[in-house]
């Protein structure tokens, strides 16, 4: 079976308590233009598109699409930056029926090949050129029937000429999974993500992030913003260089950032001459946001400062623009729906005590039950009756609040003590030198694993210098690193988080 579907009786019971309304993303863009007509939906790449025009030119390219004969239940690859032609490729793919497989801006020929011949793609859509690439020779290496180009065709076929005519999982292993997702589903999580992050028409969206991501897509995202009206504004590149010029001139109400860039904006944000001013929540998710880290970019932003952990599986949870402010800054925040399932498992499955950290397990309206055609990995990644393994290690708070403690595979084994890398982290990053930190394991014959801190710092410091601080802080001695490297940067994935699986494999 390619896709695991939600079993009926689960399904009836999302639609009962009103979650799916049966509404498709073809039908919601129609009604948002006749509801919004001449309202900006998104502007950027020099370009300002109307909910009206978003809609006429989706009609367009799905009509060319079909041309071509992109028919129902077909893939598309659709590797294309942040513009608002992203955005009229999913609708028209939508409108036919066809499923967009999302690739991020960074992937390179090992993963679109993998995408276009694991999902038999009928066609793969990128740029001409982007930040210097150039996608079409790429994709003169895919084994894909069609290749539509945005910009220059070069050999290929423009998207131009069909417009005429009428999610990947972004991890740090290997190569990512797809994971299906229902109309149904994903349009229930961005609406109840808006609702919930209190977006209005007057809301302006910073798509700072990779437009293919699960963040900015729906959490709320530019999905979420489309549902009430409000705008939504395609960055080039999440760097406080393209963002804070945007964040002034276009009064930016919203955006979301991975952990590592809101660091950077933080440290930008006393040096800039922009007005930043507009902006009325910062939201910070993607991975893992220490404490210290949260208590450095919430002091320098005049705004909520709103955590978000979640998944493209499913499980998003927020801590609320009204919780006070210290929720925001120790939590991860708690789910969207009353129907979002928790269980928080010891390494048997069996439930730990309240408060207590474990394996986090979750089912819900929005979470997936299976990846597409992974029937092995699925026996492993869900359990027996539905619950999915998120891999994150968590405990619940007596309000219902997540705090992350961290990724299973980050835990570090040393000599039998277990050292949960994030903790240590968090204290690194209270040292007033410490721009970011990240800790991994090291092997090691005689412990089995040892500990490894990876800074960039701000000012100048060394490593006994920062084990002093930590003994200072009443870290336990085993938990203090075994060995410290600096750089000037931490390598990143694709969407802008640090690189664990990179760090490791230094030497």
């Amino acid at each position: 079976m390619d896709v695991v579907p939600y079993p009926p009786e689960f399904a009836a019971r999302y639609r009962a308590a009103g979650y799916w309304r049966g509404e498709t993303f073809g039908g919601m863009l129609r009604d948002l233009a006749a509801a919004h007509g001449e309202r900006t939906a998104l502007a950027g790449d020099g370009e300002r598109w109307s909910y009206r025009r978003l809609d006429e030119r989706a009609d367009r390219l799905a009509a060319g699409l079909t041309r071509l004969g992109v028919r129902p239940g077909d893939r598309v690859v659709v590797h294309l930056p942040n513009r608002p032609s992203f955005y009229e490729v999913c609708f028209a793919l939508f409108r036919i029926g066809a499923l967009p497989v999302f690739a991020l801006p960074a992937h390179r020929a090992a993963e679109i090949g993998y995408f276009c011949e694991f999902t038999e793609a009928v066609a793969y859509i990128a740029p001409d050129t982007h930040a210097g690439f150039d996608h079409r020779e790429l994709a003169a290496g895919l084994k894909v029937p069609n290749v539509l180009v945005d910009g220059d065709p070069g050999p290929f076929l423009a998207l131009d000429e069909l417009r005429a005519a009428g999610q990947l999982q972004e991890g740090d292993v290997g190569v990512p999974k797809l994971i299906p997702r229902t109309h149904d589903d994903y349009i229930y999580s961005f609406r109840a993500s808006a609702e919930i992050c209190g977006l209005s028409e007057r809301s302006v969206y910073l798509c700072a992030l990779p437009a293919a991501h699960n963040f900015p897509m729906s959490s709320p995202g530019v999905f979420g913003t489309m549902s009430v009206g409000g705008t939504s504004v395609l960055a080039p590149h999440p760097g406080p260089d393209a963002c804070f010029p945007l964040i002034e001139a276009e009064r930016v109400t919203i955006t979301g950032l991975v952990p590592p860039m809101a660091l950077l904006w933080a440290d930008s944000a006393g040096r800039t001459r922009h007005d930043l001013s507009s902006l009325e929540i910062l939201q910070v998710g993607g991975a893992k946001f220490t404490e210290e880290a949260a208590r450095r970019v919430g002091g320098v932003f005049d705004c909520v400062l709103q955590q978000v952990f979640g998944m493209a599986e499913g499980l998003v949870n927020y801590t609320r623009p009204d919780d006070p402010p210290e929720i925001a800054l120790t939590t991860q925040g708690r789910p969207i729906s009353p129907d979002d399932e928790i269980r928080v498992v010891d390494d048997q499955d069996a439930p730990v005590p309240d408060g207590e950290p474990g394996h986090l397990l979750t089912r819900g309206p929005y979470t997936i039950h299976g990846y597409y055609r992974a029937a092995e990995h699925n026996a492993t990644a869900f359990t027996p009756d539905g619950f999915y393994r998120t891999g994150d290690i968590v405990r619940v708070t007596p309000g219902g609040y997540l705090v992350v403690e961290g990724r299973a595979k980050d835990q570090i084994n040393r000599g039998g003590e277990k050292i949960a890398a994030a903790e240590v982290e968090n204290h690194l990053l209270a040292h007033p030198a410490v721009h970011d930190a990240s800790v991994v394991a090291v092997p090691d014959a005689y412990l089995g694993e040892r500990t490894r801190a990876h800074i960039v710092a701000r000012a100048e410091v060394t490593d006994a210098e920062l084990r002093a601080f930590l003994r200072e802080r009443g870290l336990a001695g085993y938990k203090i690193p075994d060995q410290f490297a600096f750089a000037e940067t931490l390598p990143a994935t694709a969407v802008g988080k640090v690189s664990k699986r990179r760090l490791r494999e230094r030497t």
